[in-house]
């Protein structure tokens, strides 16, 4: 079979999905009222952060800090009524003072179909956010965050949820260029991307249990035999709530091959407990594991070592909000270690929250971090983080929040990042959210 052929049997494929949702969609639109909503939101996101330890950009300097004031404007334009949804929204990101003004684009711009029966559609540029977002999520903490050019199929109702992600991008419309997308000159993460997710809540006990099924196609940079790669992800995620409890556990599996076709074989699993003695207070603790390479490529600063991976046994948190799991600092699957190999991470944390009236909210957390794989002549032990955070909500649509970090590195931290000076790094931010809804106008 030609890829023409299996190409056009694909979006046959998706024209006889869509189909039997347009039809519903078009019986539903006549038998109920025909209701328009339209609605107007503004998100202004402004953070300012001090920084100190951890990120010298040379040696030749003294001190090693940074101040800056980051901020992200968003307008969304929306529109609803009984079967179709469509939603565009505007961003700008930037540092204050920035040279080139920022970036902008458009964070969203999708549009939804959906049937009486259950059915949906959604195409377009659209936030994926899944389960506790580890693998798939906005990590709006971001500025730019995370949004995905793809095609959304699905089915939710009674108790059961069934989504099918499907995306392919290019670089242009090229006719005689081929279907060649680097992620160096592209504005997504991967070429193309097949994603199937499963949840089911069941009915009699509080708990809901999802399947996550991903294949990410990466194109490597070769410019005379460019060729592209897939690895595939395979997991599940529980969560059980009984009463003042909170109990989630997650395990992911990573096969396929990397953008050089070294196999890939790594694997994930974390669980996390909550507990809430009073409506005030609630207390969490958990661990995760992630699997790394041995023998990672980081010598010692001042000396040379190679070390050739035969298979890639790291695992990569693909499109997941990060902030929130491994440490505020974003030291670890944000950052790429020197020689970009990793030795994963283990992550041990307990966390309180108490929030003594509903426009506060206080929180402490620790972290001990440390590498899954042993390395030579080096401890496991990463560091140990504290956070502090809160927040306070005087009016609605605005919030203020302020945070401090600080984290005590050793000299394991240092030598995987090439970087000195990580013994004490402190980080505080203080950040303003204004999300006012302007207009909701329906006729």
């Amino acid at each position: 079979m030609s890829k023409l052929t299996a190409k056009m049997r694909h979006l046959g494929l998706l024209v006889a999905l869509l189909l039997p949702l347009g039809s519903a969609a078009q019986q539903q639109d006549t038998t109920e009222n025909k209701l328009n909503h339209l609605t107007l939101d503004a998100n202004l996101m402004t953070r300012g952060e001090l920084r100190y330890g951890g990120f010298p950009s040379a040696p030749e300097f003294a001190e090693d800090h940074a101040q800056f004031v980051m901020a992200r404007t968003r307008l969304s334009v929306g529109y609803q009524r009984s079967f179709l949804e469509a939603k565009i929204t505007a961003q700008h990101s930037g540092v204050w003072g920035q040279q080139g003004k920022g970036a902008f684009n458009l964070s969203e711009a999708w549009a939804k179909l959906r049937a009486n029966n259950g059915l949906f559609a959604i195409i377009g540029r659209q936030e994926l956010a899944y389960d506790d977002e580890r693998i798939l999520g906005r990590n709006d903490w971001a500025m730019a965050a995370n949004a995905h050019d793809a095609a959304r199929l699905g089915y939710e109702g009674h108790g059961h949820k069934a989504h099918v992600i499907l995306a392919f991008n290019q670089q242009a419309w090229n006719i005689n260029g081929g279907t060649i997308y680097t992620t160096s000159s592209g504005a997504q993460v991967h070429r193309s991307m097949v994603t199937g997710w499963y949840h089911y809540d069941f009915k009699r006990i509080p708990l809901g249990a999802s399947l996550l099924f991903m294949d990410v196609g990466l194109q490597n940079d070769q410019e005379e035999d460019p060729k592209v790669e897939h690895q595939q992800l395979l997991g599940g995620y529980v969560k059980y709530n009984p009463k003042r409890w909170n109990v989630e556990v997650a395990y992911y599996r990573q096969m396929g091959t990397d953008e050089f076709h070294i196999p890939i074989k790594a694997w994930m699993t974390s669980v996390k407990a909550d507990y809430d003695p009073t409506r005030q207070w609630r207390v969490t603790a958990g661990y995760d594991y992630l699997s790394g390479d041995p023998n990672p490529n980081v010598p010692q600063i001042g000396t040379f070592g190679l070390a050739q991976h035969t298979v890639v046994r790291g695992f990569n948190t693909i499109y997941g909000s990060h902030h929130q799991f491994y440490g505020a600092m974003d030291f670890f699957y944000v950052r790429a270690y020197y020689g970009g190999y990793t030795p994963g991470l283990q992550n041990l944390y307990a966390s309180t929250r108490f929030r003594p009236i509903q426009a506060i909210d206080c929180s402490a957390a620790y972290h001990f971090l440390l590498t899954a794989e042993r390395i030579d002549g080096a401890s496991r032990t990463l560091g140990h983080e504290l956070e502090l955070t809160a927040s306070y909500t005087p009016i609605k649509f605005v919030k203020i929040s302020a945070g401090y970090t600080y984290m005590h590195g050793s000299s394991t931290l240092e030598r995987l990042q090439r970087v000195e000076g990580k013994n004490h790094m402190h980080w505080a931010w203080l950040m303003l959210t204004v999300n006012p809804r302007i207009l909701s106008f329906k006729w």
